[in-house]
């Protein structure tokens, strides 16, 4: 029993090792962007090895007040539009598209799931030539509506967690309400929209987080430097405003980080509920 003990706290042991090890790992390029955002000169071939030489909080200041010709507070409102915008109209399709995957039953179903199953495995780059020709035809090159939409309209393919997830919840409750004579919108709007919290809030953060890191899009559709989004306009940054990129960088993930862990629960049932079908 004592040696069964001492084997347990052994493999605990190797088990926290290995994670604190890879934890520093991972946080290291989190780090050195930080300190890299205090650096005094601003360019990364100042840098005294990994680090920078001197420390100033002049990066962070030009960030917010040298806008002639890096706008970042007018990048971070237009990423906040249309991450916002694509969030909100993204999660009412995904889960329209999910309870009624999940609820109805219809001919062709089984295909289109098939179907969106398969073009899901597609990276999304391989049609950025043919999004590029229709938002030509429809004129939204440069227009941040033209994202809105792309982002919106490609949600409702990643509709399989959702669906999972009201998989759990019971049809007899359906069944109860049709006999007091609910209609199936009543039904959504009454029953299951209350009990779906957790996963509208997993959905609606995930589809704010793609729009809100996304650079290969918005560098296609936008040309116009005070269109930018945040993600584009840092790379715009030349070598010499590597501080004020990272600043930039850092201060981006504030928001995003706030939300992660204010609506965390939300998030990890929403997710693992989802995941199961009981």
């Amino acid at each position: 029993m004592k040696n069964h003990r001492v084997r347990k706290s052994i493999d605990a042991g190797i088990t926290y090792f290995i994670l604190l090890v890879v934890s520093l790992i991972f946080s290291f390029p989190v780090l050195w962007l930080l300190l890299a955002s205090f650096s005094k000169t601003g360019s990364i071939y100042s840098f005294d090895g990994f680090f920078p030489a001197e420390y100033s909080l002049d990066s962070f200041r030009r960030l917010f007040t040298d806008t002639v010709l890096y706008n970042y507070p007018q990048w971070f409102k237009n990423t906040l539009f249309i991450a916002v915008l694509s969030s909100l109209i993204g999660t009412i399709l995904v889960i329209m598209t999910a309870y009624t995957i999940s609820r109805f039953r219809f001919r062709g179903r089984k295909m289109l799931m098939k179907i969106t199953l398969v073009l899901g495995m597609f990276p999304s780059f391989m049609a950025m030539t043919a999004v590029y020709i229709l938002m030509t035809h429809f004129n939204l090159i440069n227009q941040h509506w033209g994202l809105v939409l792309i982002y919106s309209a490609a949600a409702p393919v990643g509709y399989m967690v959702q669906k999972g997830f009201f998989d759990t919840i019971p049809g007899s409750i359906d069944e109860a309400a049709r006999i007091d004579g609910a209609s199936s919108f009543t039904i959504f709007r009454k029953i299951i929209f209350p009990l779906s919290a957790p996963i509208i809030v997993y959905t609606g953060l995930t589809l704010f987080a793609w729009p809100w890191s996304d650079f290969i899009l918005p560098r296609l559709l936008l040309k116009d430097r005070d269109l930018y989004t945040v993600a584009v306009g840092l790379m715009s940054l030349g070598d010499d405003e590597f501080a004020r990129f990272s600043a930039g960088a850092m201060f981006i993930a504030i928001p995003i980080i706030i939300l992660y862990f204010c609506l965390a629960r939300f998030l990890i049932s929403g997710l693992s509920s989802g995941a199961v079908k009981e």
